[in-house]
């Protein structure tokens, strides 16, 4: 099983939205038994809530619901247990690289470098903003998660 872990700093707007939106993809392409899928947060800000309202409003409004995913911290056995942990910006990425440690086995990326045209590296966090920023959101971890896919179904011979 390939264990694919999104992770920004709350784990409430973001990273559950990217978790949704890889799944969507992983389910459509029949590969669900294939992927262990999760989602965390560098900070345990919101440990155990739901994602942000507005988070789930986007989602669902794209046939996503993240309804029941509950936040939770990134830990360093995280890094052990999942193949995969994608990282929506650089200080996530940097905080990821902090609880690294030698024997590790997870492979560290940010999601946006599956879409180089996308213009930024990095995934805004939608929190401050109003809806549109979470449309804007979903639709860069919408495409970035079908890239991760095709990327991932290469690799492991899918």
């Amino acid at each position: 099983m390939i264990g694919v872990m999104f992770v920004c700093l709350g784990n409430i707007c973001r990273s559950p939205m990217a978790e949704g939106a890889f799944r969507k993809h992983v389910e459509a392409a029949g590969l669900g038994a294939h992927f262990r899928i999760l989602s965390s947060g560098t900070a345990g800000y919101h440990v155990g809530e739901a994602p942000d309202p507005r988070a789930q409003k986007t989602a669902l409004g794209h046939g996503v619901d993240i309804s029941m995913l509950r936040g939770r911290q990134l830990v360093k056995e995280d890094l052990a247990s999942f193949d995969y942990v994608v990282a929506m910006d650089r200080s996530n990425w940097t905080n990821i690289q902090k609880l690294y440690k030698r024997g590790h086995t997870a492979k560290t990326s940010m999601l946006l470098e599956e879409l180089p045209d996308a213009g930024t590296t990095e995934v805004p966090d939608p929190y401050y903003g109003g809806d549109a920023g979470f449309e804007h959101v979903w639709s860069l971890v919408d495409r970035a998660g079908a890239r991760l896919l095709a990327r991932l179904r290469r690799a492991h011979g899918l």
